[in-house]
């Protein structure tokens, strides 16, 4: 599939738009994408060595009714709250069941068709009368990556099995818009976050790209909200938690208009809202005010050094969804953004990983989900997922 370069624009909403068995030896797969799909430069012979073992370390660890287990909880500070522990997780099932995908591995065919199809199965399986995605009191995040994973199937198998069931998932993500124009960790809430927007924001904008009903209205509410926590002027740099929140120009709050904290990870997250409410550009028009983007990009690479390297959030669950959504927003940016940041998280996490190829983690759901997100910005260069191309 092709993928069109960048272009710089305002705000702009997106148009709509028999099972084999998984193998157990070492995949040695170079994923047959044309060349226009691929960022050659971005891939290295360790690179793919790297995704290989991941799925193979998760093919292996699927449970038998499709799903990932994972610990249930929330974040609490900057620790992790179990509420149940190696649980089946409809979150973890859909990140492992999207990183089969963008490594080009295809729903019911190939190599592990059966593991995307038996983790397809149980997510649909956890969608109740409301549309609500959960189990074992998994939340709005878990929801949210669940419809973004059963959207990019239904785009790339066309199996209208579960397409009542992935709308009914979207509209459900619709009917919880609060009055903000976001959400919150639990449905119905009337408080917003950026962490929890994004996630919400990747499944309507998958849901849209293959022709699934999203408001128009939704959108363009969550992209006000976006706008509104951007971080205008510059503020300084007040550390907390340990050096890992911070805030100036440029950032995204946690909460808009409580101008409290930010981090790498949650402007990570602002970044890739904007692109999937349609904003590709460096400058963002909201209330006839111009907001220059340039800083937010700048925030992100000065504050690299507070999830990576020797940092102490290394491998914790800030350090997985902050990378997992940097390298969303900085590979739509690309230039000489993305050449500074790219090689260093590939060769961070190629580097890092276990020899029964699952990826470190210290605190959040556990190796399945840590693995399935290295594996997922490992992968994102091969161009195979729409909701992760330019």
């Amino acid at each position: 599939m092709n993928r069109a370069t960048a272009c710089i624009a305002s705000i702009a909403i997106m148009a709509l738009g028999a099972l084999p068995a998984a193998a157990s030896h070492v995949s040695t797969h170079t994923p047959p994408a044309p060349a226009a799909a691929m960022d050659a430069d971005d891939i290295t012979p360790e690179s793919i060595e790297a995704v290989d073992r991941a799925l193979k370390w998760l093919a292996e660890n699927q449970n038998e009714d499709g799903s990932w287990s994972g610990a249930v909880g929330y974040k609490l500070n900057q620790d992790y709250k179990v509420t149940a522990n190696l649980a089946p997780h409809p979150g973890v099932t859909a990140l492992a069941g999207m990183a089969f995908l963008a490594a080009g591995h295809l729903p019911g065919r190939g190599e592990y068709g059966l593991v995307i199809a038996k983790a397809t199965r149980y997510v649909t399986s956890r969608v109740n009368g409301e549309g609500f995605i959960s189990h074992n009191g998994t939340r709005m995040y878990s929801h949210a990556f669940a419809a973004l994973f059963l959207a990019e199937v239904y785009g790339m198998s066309g199996d209208r099995d579960f397409r009542d069931k992935l709308q009914s998932s979207i509209d459900f993500i619709v009917g919880c818009q609060n009055a903000d124009g976001a959400w919150r960790y639990s449905p119905l809430a009337v408080e917003s976050d950026m962490s929890i927007a994004v996630c919400q924001l990747n499944a309507l904008r998958a849901a849209r790209n293959v022709g699934i009903r999203v408001p128009r209205s939704t959108i363009e509410n969550a992209a006000a909200y976006i706008a509104l926590s951007y971080v205008p002027e510059e503020v300084g740099y007040p550390w907390h938690g340990e050096s890992y929140y911070a805030l100036g120009k440029g950032a995204f709050a946690y909460q808009a208009q409580r101008f409290t904290r930010s981090s790498f990870a949650l402007t990570a997250a602002g970044l890739a809202a904007l692109h999937n409410v349609g904003h590709y550009g460096e400058t963002l028009m909201h209330r006839n005010q111009r907001i220059d983007l340039r800083p937010s990009v700048e925030f992100l690479k000065d504050l690299y050094p507070n999830v990576s390297g020797s940092s102490r959030w290394r491998h914790h669950y800030f350090y997985w969804y902050g990378h997992y959504y940097a390298t969303q927003a900085l590979y739509v940016i690309g230039g000489q953004d993305w050449n500074w940041y790219y090689p260093r998280i590939r060769d961070e996490l190629v580097a890092d990983q276990n020899a029964d190829g699952t990826m470190p983690i210290t605190a959040g759901p556990g190796p399945a989900f840590s693995t399935a997100v290295g594996a997922l910005i490992l992968s994102l260069p091969y161009g195979y997922l729409p909701i992760f191309q330019r």
